[in-house]
């Protein structure tokens, strides 16, 4: 075939494209229409300088089959007429290129990728109905067995997983990472409760990740707080009181926030035997007179918020690790007090049971083995399988403090302390399995 100046070479002169030019107009016209076919193969189509000589040279009848879209996808002219030879007088007449052709084609394929971009959002009441079920869980999550919790939550993080895949619409995306995070989060919760640490602390790695994807402040403070309760009830005090210096670095946390981390600073200072520490941070928790809140701890609420009974609960047990009876009394009272208080719909059964079971070890530090058992007793009403792993933890250490002089020979303290190893054996934990983390004394 002998060259010859083909249309294209008088289209490409019009535009006084190098061969560059064309190589980057050929590869974006490919994108585009691999956009409007669905056709990922047209995304990396290219033209070597060669093809592109004889393109142009008219030493080429028809290229391929994706190649040919692509030119006339660019020039609106069919390819064997780009190919053909040009008229005389092709330069000097008036351009091939249409204009308007070239508008409406330019907002065809604008109009294409806006609606290709619409079909991979969500419809507005799908993330309506994922935000309220994770309300519901986290406000319901203490009225609620943690093997029920668990399997409910992890239906909600599969849901919220799924539309994480189906959506490109960023602010889509931002939502669904919070609530992914805060489903982490819940879930390291319940697998707390349930026994397993190990699986806890995946967990909540898992919704600090989210939270640092989403650029959202409270769910990392609270996702690294978890890790640092997970970390001293593994024996790592010092290990929590960096995750809680870490999650007090982030911004946008409100009293409540604040005064739980204050309450794990106390615990894993507590754990060190650090007295005058672990008062420090007890104060803190209390002296804050700031009102802000933020909108997980505060505007989400239930699980996520560390209520004044929470405190409390927290700051015994730290008084318990310091064997400070008296503050332990204090607190835990304080608990009781407060649950007293609520109608019966709204009081916290576990919360309860546990600031018993603190107290009943306080008294037990004073040697008062009598109100230690009238203290302990009503935990017995709190069903099996809401016996979780923080109270049992609890009740192990009354049941070690029956073993110790001089109340290990009372028939009395023999008796609670057999009632007890079976209120312990009928538990949640111990219906996890071999496969659970051990937890420690002093959750």
């Amino acid at each position: 075939m002998t060259a010859t100046r083909t249309l294209l070479w008088v289209l490409a002169e019009q535009r006084h494209w190098s061969y560059s030019d064309f190589d980057r107009a050929f590869s974006a016209a490919a994108k585009q229409l691999g956009r409007r076919l669905a056709d990922s193969k047209f995304d990396s189509l290219t033209v070597s300088e060669p093809t592109y000589r004889r393109w142009t040279g008219g030493r080429v009848e028809k290229p391929s089959g994706h190649s040919a879209q692509v030119l006339e996808h660019m020039f609106q002219v069919p390819v064997a007429d780009l190919l053909a030879p040009a008229a005389d007088g092709s330069l000097t007449s008036p351009p091939v290129y249409d204009l308007e052709s070239d508008l409406t084609m330019t907002s065809r394929d604008a109009s294409d990728h806006a609606f290709s971009l619409a079909s991979q959002s969500l419809p507005g009441m799908s993330l309506d109905q994922l935000r309220d079920d994770l309300v519901t869980l986290a406000r319901t999550y203490d009225q609620k067995p943690p093997f029920d919790a668990f399997r409910d939550l992890k239906v909600l993080r599969e849901s919220a997983a799924s539309m994480l895949d189906r959506t490109q619409i960023p602010t889509q995306r931002q939502e669904l990472l919070i609530i992914a995070g805060q489903v982490s989060a819940l879930l390291a919760m319940s697998a707390f409760d349930l026994g397993s640490l190990g699986a806890a602390t995946r967990l909540a790695r898992s919704a600090a990740t989210y939270g640092e994807a989403a650029r959202y402040g409270p769910l990392r403070a609270f996702a690294d707080g978890t890790l640092a309760i997970l970390a001293y009830w593994d024996g790592r005090p010092a290990e929590a009181l960096q995750h809680v210096r870490q999650a007090q670095l982030h911004p946008g946390l409100g009293a409540a926030a604040r005064a739980r981390l204050f309450a794990i600073e106390a615990r894993a200072y507590g754990h060190l035997g650090d007295s005058a520490r672990a008062a420090r941070a007890i104060r803190a928790s209390f002296d804050d007179c700031n009102d802000d809140r933020d909108d997980l701890h505060d505007g989400i609420g239930g699980e996520f918020h560390h209520d004044a009974a929470r405190l409390a609960r927290s700051h015994g047990t730290t008084c318990l690790l310091l064997r400070d009876g008296v503050g332990a009394e204090e607190h835990t009272a304080r608990v009781l007090d407060l649950q007293a208080a609520l109608p019966p719909g709204r009081r916290t059964p576990r919360i309860e049971a546990e600031a018993r079971t603190d107290r009943a070890a306080a008294l037990l530090i004073a040697g008062d083995l009598e109100g230690a058992r009238e203290m302990i007793m009503p935990i017995a009403q709190l069903p099996p399988d809401r016996r979780i792993a923080g109270l049992v933890e609890r009740v192990h250490q009354v049941r070690n403090l029956l073993t110790t002089e001089p109340l290990r020979t009372a028939t009395a303290a023999v008796a609670l302390g057999e009632d007890l190893e079976e209120y312990v054996r009928a538990s949640v934990p111990k219906q996890v399995g071999p496969g659970a983390n051990r937890l420690t004394l002093g959750g």
